[in-house]
């Protein structure tokens, strides 16, 4: 269940109705591993699979899907997941389990659940890539990201991420009412399909922060392109991890900000920056 219908009164050019607006559904969803609690994520229900995947890949806690098992419990009231226990060694963890995270991460935020500045640290050399992207196929990727938004057309909240492959085939899309949720979906999806190798760009319908771009980095996807506007830590960290950003991408328009090297528009690099 990824929506929910209630009622309200609209107020419109001074006329009012009763109304049955549909919700996108933000629910808890609680992490364990090896039963023992790790996280509590606010969460769109659905792919939460994918989700627990791509959140262990990506905070570096358990890479490899095959080292553990993922024990889902329904809530007897909604017939939804409402906990996930990872099962796995020990040995297999990340350098990211050595962190503990605060029991509640909310979804329009990704790092609130990081307890100290240390738990930002990112490990590992910048992406040198250098496969080259033509940024006039950007707008096709947008338009097949944008027609798989079904829960965002039927409620107007949820956020949606991407993944393309150099040749513009899409990959996977997911939705979210979190941003980096729908990011996680997706990188989680990939790995549990072996599939992440073939993506090159990343899509997000929404803004990018830092957690965003740390989240592509550690997926090893080298562009990075958002409908709306990037923030200066998003920015200087693309910079420093080897991401080409790319923001503002609507309307024909786009505005690269890092690694302009990766981008040409036809048979023209872009220009240096």
């Amino acid at each position: 269940m990824q929506t929910h219908t209630t009622k309200a009164v609209k107020f419109e050019n001074e006329a009012r109705q009763t109304v049955h607006d549909t919700l996108t559904v933000e629910a808890p969803l609680q992490i364990s591993i090896n039963s023992a609690p790790f996280t509590i994520t606010m969460r769109t229900p659905g792919a939460d699979t994918e989700l627990v995947t791509g959140l262990l890949f990506t905070e570096d806690i358990l890479r490899d899907p095959s080292c553990y098992q993922l024990q889902p419990r329904l809530d007897p009231r909604r017939e939804i997941p409402y906990m996930i226990n990872i099962i796995g060694d020990t040995p297999a963890t990340g350098n990211g389990a050595l962190n503990e995270r605060s029991i509640l991460s909310v979804s329009s935020c990704g790092i609130c659940g990081k307890q100290t500045l240390a738990d930002l640290n990112i490990r590992g050399g910048p992406l040198k890539t250098r496969e080259v992207l033509d940024i006039s196929g950007l707008g096709g990727m947008f338009r097949h990201m944008h027609d798989r938004q079904t829960l965002f057309q039927q409620s107007g909240g949820s956020h949606a991420a991407g993944a393309f492959a150099l040749s513009g085939d899409m990959l996977a899309v997911f939705e979210d009412i979190g941003r980096h949720n729908a990011v996680d979906k997706v990188i989680g999806a990939l790995v549990r399909a072996g599939e992440l190798s073939r993506a090159h760009c990343l899509l997000v319908s929404g803004r990018v922060s830092f957690e965003i771009v740390t989240k592509t980095f550690m997926a090893g996807i080298p562009v990075l392109a958002a409908v709306s506007a990037p923030s200066s830590m998003a920015v200087e960290t693309a910079d420093a991890l080897g991401i080409t950003l790319i923001a503002f991408c609507r309307d024909g328009k786009a505005t690269v900000y890092t690694h302009t090297s990766r981008i040409i528009e036809g048979n023209r690099e872009c220009q240096k920056i």
